[in-house]
C-alpha cells in the first residue's frame, strides 16, 4: 500500500511509460491489447463519473498502471484502463512488473500477491488515492465456475487440456468483466473521495 515513502515519486511517475509506447515495447500478445482496446467502450454515465471526479481538486488526475504483456488480466485489464483514462483526461503511466518490483511492492494484493494489472490513481500534486488490483470479484468467481464446469464435462482429461477447453469460455466473459472492473474501480473511488 502507498505510504509517505512511496517509491512512486512525481518524476518515477513521469519517467513511467505511455499506454502506445507500452504496445510498441511488447512481445506477446499485442493482437488481444488491440481487439480489447478497439472494442471496449466506456458506458456514458461512467465515462460522465470519471471525468467529474478527475475535475475535483482531490480527484484522480493521474494513474500508473503495472503490468506484463503475457498475463490475461493485464491484456484484458490494461485496454479498458487506457479507455478510462482517455475518457476522463486522466494522465496514464505504466510500468512492466518484472523491470519495477520496488513499486509493485507497494500495491500487493493481500499484502502478498503481486497480482497484475494494478491501477494506482493519483491527485494532480500526486497524493495516492486509492488503487485496484487484477480483476473484478465477478470474474474470480466465474473463473472458478467455468473451471468446475469443464472439470465436470472433461473428468479424465489432464489439467493442461481442461485449461485449454475453458479458455474461450473465459475470453468470451471478457467484455462484462472490463465493464465490471469499471463499475469496482467508480465504488472505490466514490468511497475513498467522499462523492
Amino acid at each position: 500500500m502507498a505510504s509517505e515513502t512511496s517509491v512512486v515519486t512525481p518524476e518515477r511517475y513521469s519517467s513511467g511509460l505511455t499506454y502506445t509506447e507500452y504496445l510498441e515495447q511488447i512481445k506477446v500478445n499485442k493482437d488481444w491489447f488491440e481487439r480489447l482496446y478497439d472494442n471496449f467502450r466506456l458506458q456514458p454515465e461512467d465515462a460522465q463519473f470519471f471525468r467529474e471526479a478527475a475535475q475535483n481538486p482531490g480527484g484522480p488526475a493521474r494513474m500508473l498502471v503495472v503490468g506484463e504483456d503475457w498475463c490475461p488480466d493485464v491484456y484484458r485489464g490494461m485496454p479498458m484502463l487506457a479507455r478510462l483514462a482517455e475518457a476522463a483526461g486522466i494522465g496514464m503511466r505504466v510500468f512492466p512488473r518484472d523491470e519495477n518490483l520496488d513499486i509493485m511492492n507497494e500495491f500487493l494484493k493481500e499484502g502478498k500477491f503481486q497480482s497484475i494489472p494494478a491501477a494506482v490513481f493519483y491527485t494532480r500534486d500526486h497524493q495516492y488515492i486509492c488503487h485496484w488490483i487484477e480483476r473484478p470479484a465477478r470474474a474470480t468467481r466465474e473463473m472458478a465456475e467455468i473451471a468446475s464446469q469443464v472439470k465436470q464435462e472433461m473428468p479424465d482429461a489432464p489439467e493442461a487440456e481442461q485449461r485449454a477447453a475453458a479458455r474461450p469460455r473465459t475470453q468470451a466473459r471478457f467484455p462484462d468483466w472490463q465493464q465490471e472492473s469499471v463499475k469496482e474501480m467508480r465504488t472505490m473511488l466514490t468511497e475513498r473521495m467522499g462523492i
